[in-house]
């Protein structure tokens, strides 16, 4: 098992953000991206799998887990720019990245925006649209009647239906007590920044290799939205795993972890540009500090 650390990252904005990292230090880096409500904790099955071939990082988005939660910024585009900054601030100049449910926005964001940055992205359960989804309405609203402190019993519903078997306990605890760090207002903002993107459109340029993961029991994701990605991105390749839901990395983390090495060796084989791997007291790269090509 790998073992994990947990750093801070300030990035060129001013905001800090903690991240989780594990895996060998001259391992190929992959960058992990959580979702809505989510912190790094998210990964932390998949952290604790990786092999020495990766070097994971897992940072934590604005507003949620325990990072610093400023009083605006919550649309696809301010978590993908954050991302940008954390690249420069953990000195990685070029990675995959996995992006998780909501997260695999930004990620292709980004993806599309810095190719320079992105050796390969990887998609898990990401929605291609949103506004089409059957619960998406209702999760709005539930949302929009949110007050603080959030209750319980809304973050373990969530997080109960997005898997096809329950959570062990351990787990569920652990994911719902980072759930219940996110003021109501972050829940509403992220949410509303994600129905008032286009989000087809994000899918848009995107020319890094890019492997599509998705759960055929996933309740939240039919399989025609996952093919709106195969289809909008050219080469990308869906991997279909059987029996799993929506959040598949915690019912499969280990086929998981072989699938993103997998792709890792495969579009990283060597680590060219991979860059010095980060951390807290690590110095940024020459030119961190500007995200190449502009904000995302």
């Amino acid at each position: 098992m790998s073992t994990i650390a947990v750093r801070a990252a300030r990035l060129r904005s001013g905001l800090v953000l903690p991240y989780a990292q594990a895996g060998h230090p001259q391992g190929a880096p992959v960058v992990f991206v959580h979702g809505l409500g989510d912190s790094w904790w998210a990964f932390e099955p998949l952290l604790r799998r990786l092999p020495s071939a990766l070097h994971g990082y897992a940072p934590t988005q604005r507003g949620h887990g325990d990072a610093e939660r400023p009083p605006d910024g919550y649309g696809p585009r301010d978590f993908a720019d954050d991302l940008v900054q954390f690249l420069d601030a953990a000195g990685i100049r070029r990675t995959v990245l996995v992006g998780a449910s909501s997260g695999g926005v930004a990620a292709r964001l980004v993806a599309g925006s810095h190719p320079d940055r992105v050796a390969g992205l990887v998609l898990a359960g990401v929605p291609a649209t949103l506004a089409d989804k059957p619960g998406t309405k209702a999760l709005r609203e539930r949302v929009r009647g949110l007050g603080d402190p959030v209750p319980r019993a809304f973050a373990e519903e969530l997080l109960g239906a997005r898997t096809a078997r329950p959570l062990g306990r351990g787990l569920l605890a652990t994911l719902a007590g980072e759930n219940l760090k996110v003021p109501a207002r972050v829940w509403r903002e992220t949410l509303r920044g994600l129905l008032e993107t286009d989000l087809a459109a994000t899918l848009r340029g995107i020319l890094v290799p890019t492997l599509v993961l998705w759960g055929d029991a996933d309740t939240v994701l039919p399989r025609a939205d996952q093919q709106r990605i195969v289809d909008a991105v050219l080469g990308a390749r869906l991997v279909v795993y059987e029996g799993a839901g929506h959040a598949l990395y915690w019912e499969r983390p280990e086929r998981f972890v072989r699938d993103v090495a997998a792709f890792a060796a495969e579009v990283l084989p060597d680590r060219p540009g991979g860059g010095a791997p980060g951390g807290a007291g690590t110095p940024p790269p020459p030119g961190a500090g500007r995200a190449p090509g502009g904000g995302a």
